[in-house]
């Protein structure tokens, strides 16, 4: 365990980035859940730019790789041009 007092304020605030980091993923995996489980076609392209948009921004954060965000938007947007 660190011993200084900036080495133990990071792991404090490590701790709250984590925390954060952990609950925009799991949102963004069951909006996207959700948008698969869409029959409605006219409901799921309503639905689209706003996951579109929580998974530019885990991109953005570093939380998921911008190429996987990239893959999962196109793969949603095949699934909703299917409907």
């Amino acid at each position: 365990m660190a011993n200084h007092k900036s080495a133990l304020k990071r792991v404090r605030s490590d701790e709250a980035k984590a925390l954060r980091n952990k609950y925009q993923h799991k949102t963004t995996r069951n909006a996207i859940r959700d948008l698969r489980a869409m029959t409605d076609k006219k409901k799921a392209e309503k639905e689209l730019p706003r996951v579109s948009s929580m998974l530019d921004k885990l991109a953005k954060r570093n939380i998921i790789h911008a190429k996987k965000a990239a893959n999962l938007k196109s793969g949603l947007a095949l699934h909703i041009a299917s409907l």
